[in-house]
């Protein structure tokens, strides 16, 4: 198994290991404490010929990428993936990639009161309190009708000043790094005239204050890169439908999540789009249901893990048939007749199939 990012290496271990797999875990040279943290404590707890802990940069990934593994599971940007991916086909490994994405938000009227502030808590909540938007399931903008923006923009407002009351509030950017690119995407004029709340950077403290935008240019670098942070850009549609038609004419996300009560829009979602997920009235909680698989599709990379579906990632199913010598059926071979021929013709009727089975003691 190959790297994953940060704390998320833990949870395809434990299904790796489930399954009767040796791990190799290489955690990200980003995040240097929680991969100190992982090298220094997995192996007093697991046994060291069954986990090794990999440090370093992506040199170390390059080389451990060029030796011939069972199977490589990698958690970051679709660029790193596009490598992993290439270097696995040297030796024809199975890849499993979770990329993340721009995963829209479609948030309908919802004309209770009540519902919308919910509503609100939920998404404001899932994009600035988990880690100020760094994760790849987190909200990377929002749809809505022209109509209810406004509203929608007020309502954000206020929770957001409510859930950060003092700096403290705000997590920090993880490193100077994402820290400059983030900073970057609000340089372009154009982007930088559609905040309507935030925009406040300190380099110092490397945070980055919640950020709503709204209708920012949709060739800007913050609607076509994975934004991975606490900019949140509002784009309105003439009707709630027709953020189905924006959502297709992006990648495929790792998530779409929508905030609505009508049944007919849940199905339109769920039926005419594409991604790893749908979740309707929350963001981000789905990542933690085990009887849920996550993962993506297309660009936000593919295969599926949590609980079971971990195991069986890591998990072979070996098909093993077995025969006596009690019975032998000569019209199996050659020289060919007619009467072989309607005999194989008959055979390979699934019921002939069966019955052939039954009288060989094979059916379970």
């Amino acid at each position: 198994m190959g790297g994953s990012r940060e704390g998320l290496a833990l949870e395809p271990l434990s299904g790796a290991l489930a399954a009767g797999n040796a791990v190799v875990v290489k955690p990200s040279e980003l995040a240097p404490y929680t991969a100190a943290f992982l090298a220094a404590n997995i192996p007093r707890y697991l046994d060291p010929r069954a986990v090794k802990v990999v440090l370093g940069g992506p040199e170390v990934g390059e080389q451990l990428m060029e030796l011939r593994w069972d199977k490589v599971l990698f958690t970051g940007s679709a660029r790193v993936g596009r490598t992993i991916l290439t270097k696995a086909a040297k030796h024809l490994t199975p890849v499993v990639l979770e990329l993340g994405s721009k995963c829209p938000c479609i948030v309908d009227q919802l004309y209770s009161k009540r519902d919308r502030q919910i509503a609100v808590n939920r998404m404001a909540g899932a994009k600035w309190s988990v880690c100020a938007g760094q994760a790849c399931a987190a909200i990377d903008y929002i749809l809505v009708e022209e109509k209810f923006a406004p509203i929608l923009i007020g309502l954000l407002k206020s929770t957001v000043k409510r859930f950060t009351t003092t700096p403290e509030c705000m997590a920090r950017i993880l490193n100077a790094k994402h820290f400059q690119r983030l900073s970057n995407f609000l340089v372009d004029d154009k982007v930088a005239a559609s905040v309507v709340h935030g925009g406040s950077v300190n380099p110092k403290t490397l945070t980055i204050e919640p950020t709503i935008l709204l209708n920012p240019p949709l060739h800007s670098d913050i609607m076509t890169e994975e934004i991975f942070g606490p900019l949140l850009p509002i784009i309105t549609v003439k009707k709630i439908e027709d953020s189905i038609k924006f959502v297709n004419s992006m990648p495929k996300p790792l998530a779409i999540y929508a905030f609505t009560k009508n049944e007919k829009l849940k199905h339109q979602i769920i039926d005419e789009t594409s991604s790893g997920s749908v979740t309707f009235n929350d963001a981000i909680v789905q990542y933690a249901v085990e009887g849920l698989p996550f993962g993506g599709v297309g660009e936000s990379g593919f295969g599926q893990y949590h609980g079971k579906y971990t195991f069986e990632l890591f998990s072979h199913k070996k098909a093993v048939f077995k025969r006596s010598f009690l019975i032998e059926f000569m019209f199996r071979y050659p020289p060919w007749d007619d009467t072989k021929t309607e005999m194989l013709r008959r055979v390979y009727n699934t019921n002939y199939i069966l019955l052939l089975l039954g009288l060989l003691g094979l059916r379970r």
